[in-house]
């Protein structure tokens, strides 16, 4: 027996301009991960599973849970934010945003911003990509499909976005960037390299108030939406929104934890390629592996998302640790959870209890589905987690 759990990536999952309670479309998502989870008795194993409905009564915790028919295209209309949760309350006025990095990431957050009538992105910056190339790199994109507004270049460092124009930077250093002179109050940091609090604060120099950084960091506050963001506190002006990985596993986990406790576990996950890789053989010194060629190989490779859910949930610090393999898909990852239950458990007791946290506290965030679905299903999904 197995469960799955499926989430958007890198961005992940829970991604900085994700609305607390507001409609998104099309998710923030780098990538999307499916996460899969078997066990049996008091123990969790890893195992092929093709989830089908059922027409009984299931029951978890003295909880009955009459089971609904779930599909991947059923995406919820609200969908939680980590950005939003950073953001002071407002009586009136649209939240200015800056985005700094215009990889998959920051491109995506700029789309689901201008889907949104309470955030404007009022700046991008990229050193290393000119007004008319973000121009031609938003429009099209080979992943979520061509931009349905309307994109066109006003002049060398203006982008004109749905009829509202948007500075074009291209500064190395962000402490050079002059957020206050075009209004941003919150930015976005997903160039994927200024990640820690000493240098993610350079962004405040000029003139930010707020940062949320779209990877995991080494020592600013990590959230995961669903999981740890009631923690929060205002004081905190830099955190991260961990890895796409960890905002797969840390609500399915938190679930599996709640209702039957975890002992230990390991998590698999099988992820889809990034940005990093090589189309062919190439160098890649830190990784020898890394650099083979990503569409002709299944290539293992490290991960931290495990022992980062015992960041956001310290009651399962030290219980996860992990492993990862690359493989030739563009988008969509599966993460694979072992673990050992303090409670013994049936299958039926374990889809129990997720569907009733995807239906009732974690909604927007946890999902479900019985479909036989695929891990393309799943592109543009703005939840988290979808078992």
């Amino acid at each position: 027996m197995a469960f799955s759990s499926l989430i958007r990536s890198t961005a992940a999952a829970s991604t900085p301009l994700d609305s607390a309670r507001s409609d998104l479309s099309p998710s923030p998502s780098d990538r999307l991960k499916v996460s899969s989870i078997g066990f049996s008795g008091n123990s969790i194993f890893g195992a092929a599973v093709s989830t089908g409905s059922s027409s009984s009564l299931r029951k978890c915790n003295s909880r009955s849970i009459q089971p609904i028919k779930a599909t991947a295209t059923e995406i919820p209309p609200t969908v939680p934010s980590l950005f939003l949760i950073c953001l002071e309350s407002r009586s009136s006025g649209k939240t200015k945003v800056g985005i700094n990095g215009f990889g998959r990431i920051g491109r995506l957050v700029l789309r689901v911003a201008t889907a949104r009538d309470d955030i404007d992105v009022v700046a991008v910056n990229d050193p290393f990509v000119d007004a008319k190339y973000m121009a031609y790199m938003f429009k099209y994109d080979s992943t979520h499909g061509n931009f349905k507004g309307t994109i066109r270049v006003v002049d060398d460092s203006t982008l004109e976005i749905n009829g509202k124009q948007i500075r074009v930077v291209s500064k190395r250093d962000p402490a050079e960037i002059p957020w206050a002179d075009y209004g941003a109050e919150y930015v976005v940091e997903s160039s994927g390299t200024f990640t820690t609090l000493a240098k993610a604060s350079a962004h405040m120099k000029g003139g930010a108030k707020k940062v949320v950084i779209s990877a995991p960091s080494a020592d600013a506050p990590m959230f995961v939406v669903g999981v740890n963001e009631k923690t929060y506190k205002p004081s905190m002006d830099i955190v991260s929104n961990a890895s796409c990985t960890t905002n797969c596993l840390a609500p399915l986990a938190k679930v599996v934890h709640e209702e039957f406790g975890i002992v230990e576990g390991l998590m698999t996950t099988v992820h889809a390629t990034t940005a990093t890789q090589k189309t062919v053989d190439g160098p890649s010194m830190k990784d020898w592996r890394g650099g083979r060629g990503a569409g002709q190989n299944i290539i293992p490779s490290s991960t931290g998302a495990a022992k980062a859910v015992g960041k956001v949930l310290p009651e399962l610090n030290g219980k996860l640790t992990g492993m990862a393999f690359r493989v030739p898909t563009p988008n969509v990852s599966v993460v694979d959870l072992t673990c050992r239950l303090q409670k013994s458990a049936s299958y039926e007791d374990v889809k129990a209890a997720i569907k009733y946290a995807a239906e009732g506290p974690l909604k927007g965030i946890l999902g479900y589905t019985d479909d036989d679905v695929v891990s393309n299903d799943f592109v543009g999904d703005s939840r988290s987690s979808i078992f």
